[in-house]
């Protein structure tokens, strides 16, 4: 066992390695995914898509910065997308809707908005054919 102890270290000491170079922030990378199911509407609009009150959470601010989503394109999905049903959720603060369409710069988007009172709080922001690493809280 001792003479195959330095080659465990070794091996160990490389997978550590490997791991932190995996797992290190600030590194934005991305990989594309396969294209998801189609939309599912249904009936009139649960809210008022008013891009005049819009309310940016930490984490939709985050999220656009390193998916390379900027303003004028959550607000042209906002006014323009197909709300997905099957992908409404509804918890102690609320319903939240996304809204998935294309941008003008040809991504293809979800935005997760929460309607509170006469404004939009943009929740998060996803790219849905690209996966990008991010290090958001």
């Amino acid at each position: 066992m001792k003479k195959y102890l330095p080659y465990i270290v070794l091996i160990a000491a490389a997978m550590f390695f490997i791991w932190i170079k995996k797992n290190q922030r600030g590194k934005t990378e991305k990989t594309v995914i396969p294209i998801e199911a189609p939309l599912v509407t249904k009936g009139s609009d649960p809210f008022v898509r008013d891009t005049a009150h819009l309310i940016y959470s930490k984490h939709a601010k985050c999220r656009m910065d390193c998916r390379e989503i900027d303003e004028s394109e959550v607000k042209e999905i906002i006014a323009a997308g197909e709300i997905n049903y099957q992908k409404v959720e509804e918890n102690a603060k609320g319903k939240t809707y996304p809204l998935e369409g294309v941008t003008h710069d040809k991504q293809r988007v979800r935005i997760v908005v929460a309607p509170h009172d006469r404004e939009l709080v943009v929740v998060t922001v996803i790219d849905l054919d690209t996966e990008w690493k991010c290090n958001c809280y």
